[in-house]
């Protein structure tokens, strides 16, 4: 089995969005600096996501506000870097082509939005025949308010769900411990 981590939309883009929160990114920056760690020390591949909209002009997604760009706390180099512009990590990328010219059959999954790309990619990886590790932990997301019955859901919320639907179905649930 080869497993290569996946670090989905950790950027600068999300710093200028409205609904950026700082409550959890500590914990998410330590979480994912471990997996990292691990990961690196076992000579394993780790490869960057990021989310490009060219066709978005006003918005911190677009490549030209210049934001595109992994955040600090990352490494200065993946072992291969892939840029997306929808929610998953394969639609528009050539990533299950790389994978699997490596033969790498093993996923996990860490990075930004927990529900939104992180879920996806998961849920399509499985989809094409990857097992996937999902490191809770090392996803971050943000409180939401649901615009139809206006609850509010906290981001542990958010998680405990993504588990939910995640967990013996299309992924293992795992801390960043478990590395």
């Amino acid at each position: 089995m080869s497993k290569a981590l996946i670090i989905i939309d950790t950027q600068n883009s999300f710093f200028k969005t409205d609904y950026w929160q700082e409550k959890d990114f500590l914990t998410f920056k330590k979480n994912l600096g471990s997996l990292i760690t691990h990961f690196h020390n076992a000579n394993l591949p780790i490869i960057k996501v990021l989310h490009s909209r060219e066709d978005a002009t006003d918005s911190p997604f677009n490549p030209a506000s210049g934001l595109v760009e992994p955040m600090a706390f990352l490494p200065n180099s993946f072992t291969k870097v892939f840029y997306k512009s929808v929610h998953n990590a394969f639609t528009d990328t050539g990533l299950a082509t790389w994978l699997k010219r490596y033969n790498i059959d093993t996923l996990v999954i860490s990075g930004i939005r927990t529900e939104q790309c992180c879920e996806t990619t998961a849920r399509i990886a499985f989809d094409l025949g990857f097992n996937v590790e999902f490191v809770t932990d090392a996803t971050l997301t943000f409180d939401m308010n649901c615009p139809i019955t206006g609850a509010d859901y906290s981001s542990d919320d958010i998680k405990a769900r993504t588990e939910l639907v995640l967990a013996n179905r299309f992924a293992s649930i795992h801390s960043h411990q478990d590395y």
